[in-house]
């Protein structure tokens, strides 16, 4: 376990393969799932917002003070975002995994939240997808025991001080007229406006009685999101500027550089990360290791696992190891709460976290993507340029 509080983090102030810029999505699961954590002595606290999906309960829990600014010439914090697509518990136990996997190692993450998955099918036509049937969606519609646990881990997530952003609902893509590729930014804000709202009147479209609200007033935590399959950014960009959002992880090829701005919005994309055993580089999401390794197939045989296993960790690794001892820009790493490939890739992302979180590694800073923007938005601009200045592995000497 780390060495430093969670209020302490902000304290220092390829080859075709890796081209791929898909991502997966997350599906029903059918075996018992994990125990619930507590709500951190919140209760049933807080003014109820709408029909009491969610209520006003203060400010978050378990967040840092006021990012303090860096110096000229000195070394930044190594940031780390690990980030969830989909976000449901579907019965698998990853959701509450990865959340005391989190607390375990002082840790905040974002998850980006699926609308849908608040949506019983029962209801699935209340959703009007862009350029879709009514009620359609590429990724399944999740049972009611699951929309119930998916609830209580969201909400405990919330109160851990991980940010809930979103993926939007139907997860379209391809190149088809309804992929999300070709909506307009009329449509990104229709489909926000529904993701929005089967988030803050669960309680109504499910009918159930007996949860506790989410404590919070998602219309103003809602900062950010990723698009599926990382298609579609440039036409969402306008509409999440008008909405206020602060940052967009939808970028696909990215490299391991300091960040910069798109439209106004901090573009954090997958970036390109060291895939031990290849020339190329890979991006780093577990869906994209995957596609290199089985070639789409969630299910190869097992006897490949344990070397697909170490090779998925060694590539986090070695993209961690790149950036902490050259640039310090910082590593975003997405997942999906999935047991592809017998879950080796779960088991991946953990040896990866727990390696990141190691006490030997000084001025690691494991965060949301909301509380990078913090950082960001709190540091002299002339810094930051001098930052972006370095290319991958380029090492920081202190020197503008």
């Amino acid at each position: 376990m780390r060495e430093f509080s969670r209020r302490r983090i902000f304290g220092l102030g390829a080859g075709a393969a890796a081209a791929l810029s898909v991502a997966g999505c997350s599906t029903a699961g059918s075996s018992a799932s994990g125990t619930v954590g507590s709500n951190s002595g919140r209760g049933s606290q807080g003014k109820p917002i709408g029909d009491g999906s969610t209520a006003y309960t203060g400010q978050q829990p378990m967040q840092p003070p006021r990012p303090e600014r860096l110096r000229p010439g000195q070394k930044p914090p190594q940031f780390v975002v690990f980030s969830w697509d989909g976000a449901g518990e579907v019965g698998n136990g990853l959701f509450p995994r990865f959340r005391k996997l989190a607390r375990d190692h002082n840790a905040s993450m974002t998850f980006f939240l699926s609308g849908l998955y608040l949506l019983p099918e029962s209801k699935k036509r209340m959703y009007r997808p862009p350029n879709n049937p009514v009620g359609a969606s590429a990724i399944g519609y999740l049972k009611d025991d699951h929309i119930r646990e998916t609830l209580k881990n969201v909400r405990a997530a919330w109160l851990e001080g991980h940010e809930i952003g979103t993926h939007f609902n139907g997860h379209f893509c391809g190149e088809s007229h309804g992929s999300v590729k070709h909506w307009t930014p009329a449509q990104w804000d229709d489909e926000i406006e529904q993701a929005v709202s089967f988030v803050t009147k669960w309680r109504t479209n499910t009918g159930f009685t007996d949860l506790e609200a989410l404590p919070f007033d998602y219309g103003k935590e809602l900062v950010g999101g990723r698009t599926p399959c990382l298609l579609g950014q440039d036409n969402l960009l306008p509409t999440a500027r008008k909405r206020g959002w602060r940052y967009d992880a939808s970028s696909p090829g990215g490299l391991q550089v300091w960040p910069v701005k798109r439209q106004g919005l901090w573009d954090f994309p997958l970036q390109q990360m060291p895939f031990p055993g290849h020339s190329f580089e890979v991006l780093s999401m577990d869906y994209n290791i995957m596609a290199n390794q089985s070639k789409n197939s969630t299910k190869a045989p097992p006897a490949n696992y344990p070397g697909w296993r170490k090779q998925a960790a060694g590539a986090y690794i070695a993209g961690f190891q790149r950036a902490y001892e050259t640039n310090r820009a910082p590593f975003f790493i997405g997942n999906h709460f999935e047991q592809w490939n017998g879950g080796i890739y779960m088991d991946a992302v953990e040896e990866a976290l727990k390696h990141i979180a190691d006490e030997k590694h000084k001025d690691v800073r494991l965060v949301s993507f909301r509380q990078l923007c913090d950082w960001l938005d709190a540091q002299d601009p002339k810094v930051l340029a001098d930052l972006r200045r370095l290319g991958v592995g380029q090492p920081f000497t202190g020197r503008g």
